[in-house]
């Protein structure tokens, strides 16, 4: 079964949206850290702070977003607010000075609160509850997301790094224009009602007034268990932008043979994107054979592959570090194996997650609880990034141990938790 298959139109306005609202945050992204580092002359230790505060407060506002949207605006007008917001932020780090920096990022923050939700809910809002679409969906959905962070660091980055840094940052703040035009241009073509009114106006006042039930609440509790265990993936993962970045400026040889090119640093950035293109239609279509053959894991099981193989990869991590110590700069090919791992895991956990809370979630807390599994990287960029501030004092091959230990460590506690959780989850995948 391909996750093509009969998919709403809107769907793929969605997709591309998204991905334009991807690319110029993680073109902003790949330049971050070199440009507190190598232009406004930060510390290591105050840039993976300001890194790490920056990357998580994007995930803390998307629950503030969430409970606006599902209370008042709906997740439509959400959508252009945030996406207006984003737009101004990235224009504003194209400015020098250090005032319009920490602007640029006030802005974006907010931004991404009332987009990074709401979006995602409009995506499930397509689907009926047990739509054997809905995963497919989300997959293609994400694969958005990574087209537009595939391209935005070789796009955003080369400016950045080899003409002048606001050229990247001016770049990433068109491509966000782009998916609010196309947004504005597509929406009522493609979307119809969906998602046009918050969940308590008056034609959704049954939904909003019964009370919960008791499996709705087990339902909820498992979501919150569930993005608890992420902060463990997503604070290791999130080293990408940061401590990673750091080893392939520093510690990589990144001479290209034969052609005589420096491989750019936030070109690396690029190469997560690339591997989840190439193999998220494939872990889709893996998870629809084995759901048709009564064998798909549960969601718990699938949360617990991927903390495994995090850890394969900050294993890796470690022993280039050790080589590094040991005989210089290590092969890019060191970094590409790391990547295809934390990909290998990324696709086990994040659009599973979408996916999950979108299924569990009551009708009227559908955005706001979006916002909760979000809190999940707004802890680990924080985490992350905070960790991240300690690489230039301590040891490498110790500093990716850490996250090895913490990942097998979550995978053992949640696999022991897997089975109530199943239960809790009563009869939804």
């Amino acid at each position: 079964m391909s996750i093509h298959k009969d998919q709403p139109k809107g769907l793929y306005l969605l997709f591309f949206v998204e991905m334009w609202e991807r690319f110029s945050y993680y073109g902003m992204r790949a330049l971050l850290v070199l440009y507190m580092v190598k232009y406004l002359q930060f510390s290591m230790q105050k840039a993976g702070s300001v890194y790490g505060w920056y990357t998580g407060l994007v995930y803390l506002t998307p629950l503030i977003g969430g409970y606006i949207a599902d209370r008042y605006l709906g997740q439509r007008k959400c959508i252009v607010i945030g996406a207006v917001l984003m737009s101004l932020g990235h224009f504003a780090m194209a400015f020098p000075p250090l005032p319009f920096f920490y602007t640029a990022l006030i802005l974006l923050i907010i931004g991404n609160g009332f987009f990074k939700p709401n979006i995602s809910t409009v995506v499930g809002s397509l689907y009926a509850k047990n739509d054997p679409r809905r995963d497919g969906g989300f997959t293609i959905f994400y694969m958005g997301i990574n087209l537009g962070a595939l391209f935005s660091p070789l796009i955003c980055g080369t400016l950045g790094e080899k003409i002048g840094w606001h050229w990247g940052f001016g770049a990433a703040g068109i491509g966000m224009l782009l998916g609010l035009g196309m947004y504005l241009w597509g929406q009522k073509k493609f979307l119809g009602n969906h998602c046009m009114y918050p969940a308590c106006s008056s034609k959704d006042r049954e939904i909003e007034d019964k009370p919960l039930t008791l499996v709705e609440k087990k339902r909820i509790a498992v979501i919150f268990i569930m993005t608890f265990f992420a902060i463990f993936f997503w604070s290791a993962f999130e080293q990408a932008g940061s401590s990673l970045t750091m080893f392939a400026d520093r510690e990589t040889d990144r001479l290209i043979p034969f052609i005589n090119m420096i491989f750019p640093t936030s070109w690396f950035q690029s190469i997560n994107p690339l591997f989840i293109i190439i193999f998220a239609p494939f872990f889709s279509n893996m998870w629809t054979a084995m759901g048709e053959a009564k064998r798909e894991p549960s969601t718990p099981i699938k949360f617990i592959i991927g903390l495994g193989l995090l850890a394969v990869g900050f294993m890796v991590m470690a022993a280039a570090a050790a080589l590094y110590q040991q005989s210089g700069p290590v092969s890019m090919l060191w970094l590409v194996a790391v990547y295809f791992f934390h990909t290998m895991g990324e696709l086990c956990l994040s659009p599973v997650g979408l996916s999950m809370v979108t299924k569990l979630s009551p009708p009227k807390f559908v955005s706001l609880l979006m916002g909760v599994w979000l809190l999940s990287s707004f802890a680990a960029n924080l985490v992350g990034g905070l960790f991240a501030g300690n690489y230039d004092t301590m040891n490498h091959t110790t500093f990716y141990m850490i996250p090895t230990g913490t990942a097998l460590g979550a995978a053992l506690l949640l696999l022991l938790m897997a089975p109530k959780l199943k239960k809790w989850m009563h009869g939804i995948h």
